[in-house]
């Protein structure tokens, strides 16, 4: 099948050898996202990209991964207006806030705080994040080409079954979004293939942490490591996707 510009970084991603070609892509996407809010493209400086991320905020562990990646001024000019966005609703949600009476079996109930005008007002903050939202449209983007492949190319579907599968996290978006895109028999084929590819390299990779274990046995010193060297941060991703040994992002110089 002739390859199309959207289908490009897919491929890619499968040819790369990942664990998961999903979280290949997860970490390319973030990558990017940061290049393009706080990069040398200075889109920082535009009043309608601003006007978004100002709108949106971001969540903490953005706000922590655009921090590592450095550029103080940028981070600087989103907070300074983001800041003046946050306090005026502050103030807006105050000047309308009055406490409500609670009863002691109020109290006594386990509540999340939905009924606390402030509270809700703080969730919704913490909920949105600007690099969030615009990567889930793009990871969406990627699942339906990664169906569509699946579908239409014999080729992507043979390197899928060659390949060493998939996180969990990732497998699972894939099993939950197949009941949308594909067909009873074509569920079938899927599952058929996918089973045992995830048995198999989740079996691969518990054979590698368990043979860094006993290469930390006296009797084992000599021996040759096999494929266990990156057994930890491999078995990591497995489990629950992203490179738990990347260092941080930065912007390049």
């Amino acid at each position: 099948m002739k390859e199309q510009l959207y289908t490009i970084p897919l491929n890619d991603a499968v040819n790369a050898g990942d664990e998961c070609p999903f979280c290949y892509i997860e970490r390319s996407v973030e990558q990017d996202l940061l290049d393009f809010v706080l990069g040398s493209s200075a889109s920082y400086m535009e009043a309608d990209i601003r006007d978004m991320t100002d709108r949106a905020g971001f969540c903490r562990t953005h706000f922590r991964k655009m921090f590592d990646y450095g550029n103080t001024l940028g981070n600087a000019w989103i907070l300074k207006t983001h800041y003046r966005r946050m306090i005026g609703e502050m103030q807006q949600t105050f000047a309308g806030f009055k406490p409500g009476r609670t009863s002691l079996k109020d109290r006594l109930k386990k509540t999340d705080g939905s009924s606390n005008a402030i509270g809700a007002w703080v969730r919704e903050k913490n909920d949105s994040c600007y690099i969030c939202s615009q990567f889930k449209d793009t990871y969406d983007r990627y699942m339906d080409t990664f169906f569509y492949l699946w579908k239409q190319d014999p080729d992507f579907r043979r390197r899928i079954k060659e390949s060493k599968g998939f996180c969990l996290t990732h497998f699972g978006e894939l099993c939950e979004a197949s009941d949308a895109k594909l067909s009873d028999r074509e569920k079938n084929e899927f599952y058929e293939t996918m089973m045992p590819l995830m048995e198999s390299n989740m079996q691969r990779v518990a054979e590698d942490v368990a043979w860094m274990v006993e290469k930390f046995d006296y009797r084992n010193k000599n021996a040759d490591w096999k494929n266990s060297r990156d057994a930890i941060q491999r078995g990591m991703q497995k489990l629950k996707g992203g490179y738990p040994a990347d260092p941080p992002f930065k912007m390049s110089k």
